[in-house]
């Protein structure tokens, strides 16, 4: 009965992609904690008073139920006036908020046109959904235009989504986002942004690469609430009857239990510490342009973000690569596909404020010594 599973877990070891869970070990270079709050005393005392005032541990139900609580309101009304949004709407995770939006707002005879890197639960909320799906070349805007003009030639005649990453999770490079506004503009076109890796990090008051984008009818965008913002969760921002719709029409959030509203007070919280420490992302760009310089120096590209990708190409080197910085104290992971596209296995080396200028300078020097052997 269980032979097929075995089956296919000793294919994934033959091509050195197998996975296993390990835990928190050694100086962070892993985590999307950019901001380094997740262990914020800060965070930690808003979860506290909440509690104190007789906030659940647990929501108990879906928002339509009983599970809607007075902080995840109050995190959606912060989180729409500090993004620019008309409204908020607050989910469990980026992976759902993604798979939501995109198997409810695009309809049937709706165009979907992905970038071809997007995060995954794009890609699985897209094909969930009812709307035509295609892909194309990462970052590049005319093939997105080119997309959308072959679909309309073809016959299609409803509206046409444009989605993206603003800052994607395994190259660290940017979306060119006026480019794609243009074209989403140019087509009477939805333009969706993930900005998961941007929120809190890039943007006045750590708003966003999209920020100056938030507020436009045609304009939804992600926020999660689990990597700078160190609680969990996820916040989707657009016009109110599209939140209003999402909360008519999406089956991953009518038919979930709601979010810990204790999370909710936690992201509300983080929103303030962006808002008013700006000195945490100045410290971070001061990591990632010294990385970048020591990143050059060992002949790897960097990407110009706290997402450094040290692309190796083979998989079997990548882990045995990860194994050893891990060894002297580095957490450092290796990606193999399906994660990124074959041939590109690579380091992934994300710099957080767990880290300081000299652990930057030591880890560079560890992993040239490793790379020499």
């Amino acid at each position: 009965m269980l032979d097929r599973y075995e089956a296919s877990l000793r294919g994934l070891a033959r091509k050195s992609r197998l996975r296993a869970l390990s835990g928190r070990a050694g100086l962070d270079f892993a985590s999307n904690d950019y901001l380094g709050l997740a262990g914020d005393k800060r965070l930690a005392d808003a979860v506290a008073t909440a509690l104190a005032n007789g906030t659940p541990v647990g929501a108990t139900g879906s928002r339509l139920l009983r599970g809607n609580d007075p902080e995840h309101e109050a995190l959606e009304q912060k989180a729409a006036n500090f993004f620019g949004a008309e409204r908020a709407l607050f989910f469990g995770g980026g992976y759902v908020a993604n798979f939501a939006v995109l198997t409810t707002l695009p309809q049937k005879g709706d165009l979907i046109v992905l970038d071809e890197l997007i995060h995954a639960s794009a890609h699985e909320g897209a094909r969930a959904g009812r709307a035509d799906v295609v892909e194309v070349r990462h970052n590049d805007a005319g093939a997105m235009d080119d997309a959308i003009k072959a679909w309309r030639e073809k016959g299609g005649a409803g509206r046409p989504w444009v989605v993206t990453e603003s800052l994607y999770s395994m190259d660290g490079d940017r979306a060119p986002l006026d480019e794609l506004a243009a074209v989403a503009d140019r087509h009477e076109a939805f333009l969706f942004v993930d900005e998961a890796h941007a929120t809190g990090v890039y943007g006045p008051e750590g708003r966003g690469l999209a920020h100056h984008l938030e507020g436009r009818e045609n304009v939804v965008v992600l926020h999660t609430c689990g990597k700078a913002l160190g609680a969990s969760g996820a916040i989707v921002t657009a016009p109110a009857v599209l939140c209003d719709y999402l909360v008519n029409r999406s089956r991953p959030f009518i038919y979930a239990t709601a979010p810990s509203p204790l999370m909710a007070a936690a992201s509300a919280a983080a929103l303030d510490i962006v808002a008013d420490e700006p000195e945490r992302r100045d410290r971070l760009a001061k990591l990632v342009a010294l990385a970048s310089t020591k990143a050059e120096g060992l002949g790897f590209m960097p990407s110009g973000s706290q997402i450094l990708p040290i692309v190796i190409g083979d998989n079997a080197r990548v882990m045995s690569l990860a194994q050893a910085l891990q060894a002297r104290g580095f957490d450092v992971r290796g990606i193999r596909p399906p994660t990124v596209p074959e041939g590109t296995a690579r380091l992934r080396i994300s710099l957080t404020l767990n880290v300081g200028e000299d652990d930057v300078t030591a880890l560079f020097a560890a992993l040239s010594e490793e790379c020499s052997r």
